[in-house]
C-alpha cells in the first residue's frame, strides 16, 4: 500500500515541500510507500490553453530529481493527454490512485483539484474516504505559487523567487560560439542554449550569477537580453560545447544602450566591480 500526493508540481516550491513533507511523514507513520504521482506534459499543452506563453520552472528530471530528494520514495509519471484529461474525479481515484497504485491514504495541498470536474481537497477527501482512503489536507504556506514565482522571475527579482522557491533558480544549456565581442574589450562570454526550452528564463537585465562547469564552480555576470552570455569571473579556457548550469543569485541592473566599445566596457568593468563588493557581504 501507498500513500500518495498527486500533482504537477512545477518548481516544487515551499509550498509543494509542505505537502511533500507530511507524505513522507505519514507513509513513515503508516510504514508504507511515499509515491508522488504528477504528469508530463503540462496541460496546457495537451489542452492548448495558451500553451504558446508556457514557461516551467523545472524540467521533468529536475522535477523527479527535487521530490525524490525529500525522501519520496518512488516517483510515477502519468503521460498527460486529452483522454487523461476527460477523466472525473471519481474514476482518478478508483481506477489509478486506487486500482492502479493502491493507495491507503491521500495527502493533498489546500489548493488541490482532481478530475474534468474539478473537485476541491474537501470533495476529494470525501470522495476518498467512500473508498476507504484517508485523506490530509496541508494548509497554505504563505502566498506561494508556481504563478507567482514564474511572474517574480519574469519581473527580475530572483532573489524572491528563491525565497519562495527554496533554492536559487537555475538554467542549464550547452555552451554555443556567438560573436566573441566581449573577447575583443577584456571580457569574454559564454553563450548557452538551454536543454530545456520550456523553462522560464528571468526577465532582461544583469545578474550575478553562480556557474557550474564539469563539477567546478565560478562567479559569473550573466547578461539575459535575446541571448543569454555569461562572463566567468577570472576564467580564460575554451568550453564550447560543454555543458553550464546557471544558478541566479541577484539582479545586478537593467539593460542599457552603449555609444560604443569603450562605453561598454566601462559599464561592464563597474558591473564587476559590483558583483566583487556584493561577494564580499
Amino acid at each position: 500500500m501507498a500513500v500518495v500526493s498527486t500533482g504537477f508540481f512545477d518548481g516544487v516550491h515551499l509550498g509543494h515541500r509542505r505537502v511533500i513533507e507530511t507524505l513522507v511523514r505519514t507513509a513513515e507513520r503508516l510504514k508504507e510507500e511515499s509515491l508522488v504521482l504528477t504528469f508530463w506534459p503540462h496541460p496546457r499543452i495537451v489542452l492548448q490553453k495558451d500553451a504558446d506563453n508556457l514557461r516551467l520552472l523545472s524540467s521533468l528530471e529536475e522535477k523527479k530529481e527535487m521530490l525524490l530528494s525529500l525522501g519520496v520514495d518512488r516517483v510515477e509519471v502519468i503521460p498527460f493527454s486529452r483522454e487523461f484529461a476527460s477523466m472525473d474525479a471519481q474514476t482518478y481515484l478508483k481506477a489509478l490512485v486506487r486500482g492502479v497504485y493502491g493507495a491507503s491514504s491521500l495527502v493533498l495541498g489546500y489548493d488541490n483539484t482532481l478530475g474534468s470536474d474539478m473537485l476541491g481537497p474537501e470533495e476529494v477527501k470525501a470522495l476518498a474516504g467512500s473508498m476507504g482512503m484517508d485523506c490530509t489536507i496541508v494548509p497554505p504556506f504563505g502566498d506561494i505559487s508556481s504563478t507567482r514565482i514564474r511572474r517574480t522571475l519574469q519581473d527580475c527579482d530572483v532573489q524572491a523567487a528563491a525565497a519562495m522557491l527554496g533554492y536559487n533558480y537555475s538554467i542549464t544549456g550547452t555552451i554555443v560560439s556567438g560573436k566573441r565581442l566581449g573577447r575583443t574589450i577584456g571580457f569574454p562570454t559564454a553563450n548557452i542554449h538551454s536543454n530545456n526550452p520550456l523553462k522560464i528564463v528571468p526577465g532582461r537585465g544583469v545578474y550575478v550569477t553562480d556557474v557550474e562547469i564539469g563539477g567546478s564552480h565560478y562567479h559569473g555576470m550573466t547578461n539575459v537580453g535575446d541571448i543569454v552570455e555569461t562572463h566567468i569571473l577570472g576564467f580564460n579556457e575554451d568550453i564550447y560545447g560543454m555543458e553550464m548550469r546557471l544558478e541566479f543569485l541577484s539582479f545586478l541592473r537593467e539593460m542599457k544602450s552603449f555609444g560604443g566599445l569603450d562605453e561598454l566596457k566601462s559599464q561592464l568593468e563597474v558591473d564587476k566591480e559590483n558583483i566583487l563588493l556584493s561577494l564580499q557581504v
